[in-house]
């Protein structure tokens, strides 16, 4: 198949999906094997590089996704008219950055580094899809453990979890 049809098939998958989308089943419905569609993609993401292009791609956790450049939020603002979204507190902030340096986490060690209840954070943070259930512990109680999500990921601009800046140590 000619490489501008792949590149035409991977642009018309992701902008139907809004998802991302596995490299996986990018592969089973191209019928390309995952290093060879992995390059192609990357030249795709290249070519979306060039500042007259308004959307680009993103990789999330070995998936893709089209979304609009962040430079021209302003333009589709004034197009949608966005209902006001309220943002997160001080205390979610604090709680999501916990349990994104310390995955997976449970709650009663998310209060003890904290020093207070994080269970309304935990609530809010569950209800905007930023943090999941991740497993259970091992132990008394088998209490929950959390971790976060791909739509975390999304948000802040990060490919995995291993794009997350480097703690500085305080003393």
């Amino acid at each position: 198949m000619d490489i501008r049809k792949i590149k035409a098939i991977i642009e018309c998958l992701l902008f139907v999906s809004g998802d991302p989308v596995s490299l996986k089943d990018l592969s089973t419905v191209l019928d390309i094997d995952q290093n060879t569609l992995k390059k192609i993609i990357n030249q795709l993401i290249d070519d979306y590089a060039d500042n007259t292009r308004g959307i680009k791609i993103i990789e999330i956790n070995g998936s893709y996704q089209l979304c609009s450049k962040p430079e021209l939020y302003d333009y589709v603002e004034k197009l949608l008219k966005p209902r006001a979204k309220t943002g997160l507190s001080q205390a979610s902030l604090e709680t999501l950055s916990i349990i994104a340096y310390k995955q997976p986490i449970t709650k009663s060690a998310i209060d003890e580094v904290r020093g207070v209840k994080s269970d309304a954070c935990i609530t809010r943070l569950l209800e905007k899809d930023m943090i999941k259930e991740v497993g259970r512990m091992e132990g008394p109680g088998r209490p929950i453990l959390y971790g976060t999500t791909d739509t975390f990921l999304r948000l802040f601009g990060l490919k995995n979890i291993n794009e997350l800046p480097p703690l500085k140590e305080f003393e």
